[in-house]
């Protein structure tokens, strides 16, 4: 099996798990129960997480909040900030995002259409990229938050986050950001990025699972979504998962240890790829920019071809994800929001390579893509 569904997720990189092994096992104390040892101990090494992670986004150490995952991220910045900003304004307001952006990210505005805020879902261009004139144009007097993630989770393009942030600044609008396909794979600083609320995830970056964080940065207005044991600074209860936590901040050392190296070779493979499915298939098209563009990422359409017809065909052989990859099983919103049709959609594929993909692999994939291309055409 070939695999080829990274940005759905990643294995755990062994120096992580190692990494992760005696805080399941030895060191198995509640880092909230400091009256021991073994408490003290845990709420130690949750620290030390903290201020490693923190340090590699450039951000002081209380301003990173651990959750169970980008989801939660997204939410809690979502909607903590656009309720608290309610709050501070009087009212609810106006908040702006992108069409493309991920579920986690559009539901929770649909929450917040519900609580009386107005959204505004700016479409992409058909490269999937927004422009800074785009979002100009759409705030409005109380407008009170923008949320723009840094790389598309399907068509890997990068928007111009620093720009967004700069408007935002200037017109005291918070801007939030999901990041969870960027770190990890793109140099990413804070204060480059310029944004208040910023989403990560762990399993993006071969860590672990049920672990991402929320950066908070100093003065950004946050209301909890659940209420408990004070954890987080108030901001979300719980038991820490000490476990998954040094999990995250091992695959983030690992992950900036190597990045412009891996980011380098990955591109030349990406690049492999493309060229080769079009060499074998000429009618195959990109969907997205090549540049800006997550080195690991390729996304195509097959013309003219069922998209559950190719899928099985290369399920035997080839892991990857198809424009219906979603848990809720239609045509993918964010191929369509740039101009492809359901049928389009629905018969392309994304492709997103990882840290031990080889050449071998994309020479296997161009093979097994173009023999189902052909099966399933002759159909």
């Amino acid at each position: 099996m070939i695999y080829l569904d990274h940005q759905a997720t990643t294995p755990c990189h062994p120096s992580v798990i190692e990494a992760m092994e005696p805080w399941w096992r030895k060191q198995w104390g509640n880092p909230s129960s400091r009256q021991h040892r073994l408490g003290l101990t845990a709420a130690a090494a949750i620290s030390s997480a903290r201020e490693r992670l923190a340090g590699s986004l450039g951000i002081r150490a209380e301003e990173l909040i651990f959750t169970s995952g980008a989801t939660e991220a997204n939410n809690l910045a979502l909607l903590g900030h656009a309720r608290a900003r309610a709050l501070t304004d009087g009212a609810p307001g106006h908040l702006i995002s992108v069409a493309s952006e991920h579920h986690a990210v559009l539901d929770p505005l649909l929450q917040l259409k519900e609580e009386g805020f107005r959204i505004t879902l700016l479409p992409p261009q058909g490269n999937g990229l927004i422009e800074v004139e785009q979002v100009e144009e759409a705030i409005q007097p109380d407008t009170q938050l923008l949320s723009v993630m840094v790389a598309n989770n399907e068509i890997g393009v990068i928007q111009p986050i620093p720009e967004l942030s700069a408007v935002c600044d200037s017109r005291g609008i918070t801007m939030h950001t999901d990041a969870a396909q960027a770190y990890g794979h793109l140099p990413l600083h804070a204060e480059e990025l310029g944004c208040a609320l910023i989403s990560l995830s762990a399993h993006k970056f071969n860590g672990p699972k049920g672990i991402g964080a929320l950066v908070v940065r100093a003065g950004t207005q946050l209301q909890p979504l659940q209420w408990g044991g004070g954890q987080e600074q108030g901001l979300r209860a719980g038991t820490l998962p000490v476990p998954l936590i040094m999990g995250m901040a091992a695959a983030a050392e690992l992950s900036m240890n190597d990045l412009e190296e891996r980011q380098v070779r990955l591109q030349t493979l990406r690049d492999q790829l493309w060229q080769g499915l079009k060499a074998r298939n000429p009618t195959i098209t990109l969907n997205g920019a090549l540049q800006p563009r997550l080195a690991h990422n390729l996304n195509i359409t097959v013309p003219a071809i069922s998209g559950s017809r190719l899928q099985r065909a290369l399920r035997p052989q080839l892991a990857c994800s198809s424009g219906s990859a979603c848990s809720r099983g239609e045509p993918s919103h964010v191929l369509q929001s740039i101009g492809r049709n359901r049928f389009e959609a629905e018969s392309s594929l994304r492709l997103s390579l990882g840290r031990d993909t080889t050449t071998t692999d994309i020479d296997g994939a161009i093979e097994v893509i173009t023999n189902a291309i052909q099966t399933s055409t002759k159909r």
